[in-house]
C-alpha cells in the first residue's frame, strides 16, 4: 500500500489536525509518530519516516535506543530525541489501562458472550482508541435486524462522543445460523458508507451464535 504524503491530505484529516479536533485517543500509532515527528525534509516525507520509526518501535517496543532510530532515514538527532522523550515519560506517567486490545475476531467474541443465548437480536457496537483499545461496548437495538431499524446515526453517535478511532459492530443470530442475511449485508454497506463520511472505521461486524461467530467484513 502507498504513503500519501501529508501535504497530500485533506487538512481535517492530516494527524496534528485530526489530534487537534478529534484528540490524540483517535489517531492511530503511524498518525501519532507522524504528528510527532511534524515533517520530512527534501529526500523523505513524514509518512516514510514516521512508518520506520513505527516498525523500531514494535519491534523493541519501549526499549527502543537511539542508535537504532539513527537507523531511520531523514530521523535527525533532534526529532530522534523528541521521539525517545515522548516514550520515556509515558513510561514515567502513564497509567497502565485495564481496557483490553481487541484486534481480532476473536478478541472482540470475548466481550460479546453475554448475547450468545438472546432469544432476540441484540445489536452491539464497541468502541475503540486508536491501539484499538476498549473504550465501551453499549446494545444499540433489540429486535430483528433491518437496516431501517439500525441508523447509522445511533450506531455513530456515541462513537464520535468517545472520540473513537474505529468500531466493531456485532449481533446474535438466534436461529443458530451464522450465515448473513440481506438485512445484515445492507446494514454492514450502509455503516461503512457513513463510516467513511463521518472518519470512523468500521472494523468488523460479527455474527453472533451460542456455538460459534462469523465475520461479514
Amino acid at each position: 500500500m502507498s504513503i500519501s504524503k501529508i501535504s497530500a491530505k485533506l487538512k481535517h484529516d492530516r494527524p496534528r489536525e485530526k489530534l487537534h479536533t478529534k484528540g490524540p485517543a483517535a489517531l492511530s500509532d503511524f498518525e501519532l509518530l507522524q504528528a510527532l515527528i511534524g515533517s520530512g525534509n527534501a529526500q523523505v516525507d513524514v509518512a516514510t519516516i514516521a512508518q520506520a520509526s513505527l516498525k523500531l518501535i514494535q519491534k523493541y517496543g519501549a526499549d527502543v535506543t537511539y542508535e537504532q532510530l539513527q537507523a531511520v532515514v531523514g530521523l535527525g538527532s533532534a526529532k530522534i530525541t523528541e521521539v525517545l522523550a515522548a516514550i520515556e515519560l509515558s513510561k514515567r506517567y502513564l497509567i497502565d489501562s485495564e481496557q483490553p486490545i481487541i484486534d481480532s475476531p476473536a478478541k472482540t467474541v470475548e466481550q460479546l458472550a453475554d448475547i450468545r443465548d438472546k432469544k432476540q437480536e441484540y445489536f452491539v457496537v464497541i468502541t475503540l482508541d486508536g491501539a484499538n483499545r476498549l473504550i465501551a461496548k453499549r446494545t444499540i437495538t433489540i429486535g430483528t435486524l433491518t437496516a431501517s431499524l439500525v441508523h447509522p446515526r445511533e450506531v455513530f453517535a456515541d462513537a464520535i462522543t468517545d472520540r473513537a478511532a474505529s468500531i466493531i459492530v456485532a449481533h446474535n443470530h438466534p436461529s443458530g445460523s451464522l450465515n448473513p442475511s440481506r438485512d445484515d449485508l445492507a446494514v454492514t454497506s450502509r455503516l461503512l458508507e457513513v463510516s467513511k463520511v463521518v472518519g470512523i472505521r468500521l472494523a468488523d461486524h460479527i455474527i453472533m451464535t451460542r456455538d460459534s461467530f462469523a465475520s461479514i467484513l
